[in-house]
C-alpha cells in the first residue's frame, strides 16, 4: 500500500449556476452515502454542514432534492483524507444527517460506512495498492478510534483496483461481495469516555409513566443503552416497522434515552444521535442475543457495526443486562465469536479480552462488504460556499 501525493486545494468548481463537488457514492455495510476528499470541502464546520444538507436533500422526508434515501441509514456522508497523525494512513470523518431536519451530527461514528473508506481511497487514488490485499490504518476523527481495514486489490494484468466480487454475505445487504475485514484497535469509551461510563454494569433508571427500568450503559465504539425489551412493553420479536409505528413505545424509549444520556455524562442528548437504544431478548436462531435497535428514534433494519461490537461486549461482561439474558459463551477462554441477532439476520463479532477480565477488551474484529456505486460531480446550489476562499488547483 502506497499513500499517494494528494494535490493541495479543492477541486470544487462553479459550473453553470451550481457548485460541482467531486464525490463517490458508496455503500458501506448496510449504509450508503456520498464520500468526499477532505480537500474538496469547506474547512469551516458551519459551511460544511450546509453543503452536506444540500447534498443529501435534507430536510425532506424523501430527500427528493439530494442523494439521501429518506432513511437514517441512507442519510450519511464520509469525508476522507491523508492522516495528520502518525500511526494512521487515513483520517475518516463521518456525518450523520436526517431526512426530517437539517441537523448534521459529526460527533457520532459509523462502522458500516467505515467499511467503505479504503475502497473510496483506492478508487480516488488516495491509496495506491501494491499487493493483492491492501491493509490501511484508518483513524475516525469523530472519536479518535483507529482500525486496521483490509480489502482485496488484485492486479489482473493491469493496475490494481478493489475487487468487489466475492462470496461474503452480510445480513441486511443483498447478494454477496468481497470481504472488508475491520479490526478495531481501541474503541472502549469512544464517546462516553470509558467502557462503563456510569462505573457500573447495571443501573436502575426511573422513567416517567414506566417506573424503574434496569439498563446497562456501555460504550465499546458506540454508546449504547441496553435494556430488556419486556421492560419497555415490547417482546423483542417485533419488526422494525412495528416498532417505529408504536408511538407509545417510542416515547418510552426516548424518555429512557434522555435520562441515560445524562447518567452517562453525555449531557442533553436531545439533538444527538447517541446513545443508541438496544432492546434485547433471548436469541431465537442459535445466536448469542436478539436485538432491536433505535437510531435513535427510528428502528434499525439490522444493527450498526459498532453497536454490534458494543452489544457483544456487554454479553461477556458479568452483571450486565445482556449477560444475564445471552446464551453462555465458553468459560475460561479469552476470546469468542458472538452472534448478535437482529431483524435482518445476525452479525458475528470476534472479541478478545484480558484473561480473567472481560472488562478489558483487547481486540474486536468483524467482516463487512462495500461497493462503489457512482462517481462524478455532486451539485449543490451556489451561495452555500465560495471555493475561491480555499486554495484551488488551476
Amino acid at each position: 500500500m502506497t499513500p499517494s501525493q494528494t494535490p493541495p486545494g479543492t477541486r470544487a468548481r462553479v459550473r453553470g449556476h451550481q457548485l460541482a463537488i467531486p464525490s463517490v457514492l458508496m455503500r458501506g455495510g448496510t449504509s450508503r452515502g456520498p464520500f468526499f476528499a477532505r480537500a474538496d470541502l469547506p474547512d469551516d464546520d458551519g459551511t460544511l454542514a450546509r453543503v452536506l444538507t444540500a447534498a443529501l436533500g435534507s430536510p425532506h422526508p424523501l430527500q427528493i432534492d439530494g442523494l439521501g434515501g429518506g432513511h437514517p441509514l441512507t442519510s450519511k456522508a464520509g469525508i476522507v483524507g491523508p492522516s495528520t497523525e502518525s500511526g494512521a494512513d487515513l483520517d475518516f470523518r463521518f456525518a450523520q444527517l436526517r431526512p426530517d431536519d437539517d441537523s448534521v451530527d459529526m460527533d457520532a461514528n459509523c462502522g458500516n460506512l467505515l467499511a467503505a473508506v479504503v475502497p473510496f481511497a483506492v478508487e480516488t487514488g488516495m491509496i495506491v495498492p501494491t499487493a493483492d490485499t491492501t491493509t490501511v490504518r484508518v483513524r475516525t476523527l469523530n472519536t479518535g478510534a483507529v482500525a486496521e481495514i483490509s480489502v482485496r486489490t488484485p492486479g489482473g494484468g493491469g493496475a490494481r483496483s478493489v475487487d468487489y466480487a466475492g462470496e461474503t454475505r452480510i445480513d441486511g445487504a443483498p447478494g454477496t461481495s468481497s470481504p472488508v475485514t475491520i479490526g478495531f484497535l481501541d474503541t472502549a469509551g469512544s464517546i462516553a469516555g470509558s467502557l462503563l461510563p456510569t462505573g457500573r454494569p447495571r443501573d436502575t433508571v426511573e422513567v416517567t409513566g414506566t417506573g424503574p427500568v434496569e439498563v446497562t450503559c456501555i460504550d465499546n465504539g458506540q454508546p449504547l443503552v441496553i435494556v430488556a425489551a419486556t421492560a419497555l412493553g415490547a417482546t423483542g420479536r417485533e419488526s422494525p416497522a412495528e416498532l417505529t409505528a408504536d408511538p407509545a413505545l417510542r416515547s418510552r424509549v426516548e424518555a429512557l434515552r434522555l435520562a441515560c444520556g445524562t447518567l452517562m455524562g453525555l449531557g442533553d442528548v436531545t439533538d444527538r444521535n447517541y446513545p443508541k437504544m438496544t432492546l434485547i431478548s433471548p436469541p431465537r436462531h442459535g445466536g448469542t442475543v436478539a436485538t432491536r435497535s433505535f437510531i435513535p428514534r427510528v428502528a434499525h433494519e439490522s444493527i450498526g457495526v459498532l453497536a454490534a461490537v458494543t452489544a457483544a461486549t456487554a454479553c461477556v461482561l458479568p452483571g450486565t443486562v445482556a449477560h444475564a439474558m445471552a446464551a453462555p459463551t465458553a468459560t475460561g477462554q479469552a476470546e469468542a465469536t458472538l452472534s448478535i441477532e437482529h431483524p435482518s439476520g445476525a452479525f458475528d463479532v470476534r472479541l478478545g479480552w484480558e484473561p480473567g477480565d472481560p472488562a478489558r477488551i483487547t481486540r474486536s474484529a468483524l467482516v463487512r462488504t462495500a461497493r462503489a456505486l457512482m462517481a462524478g460531480d455532486l451539485y449543490v446550489p451556489l451561495g452555500l460556499w465560495n471555493p475561491s476562499t480555499k486554495e484551488t488547483n488551476r
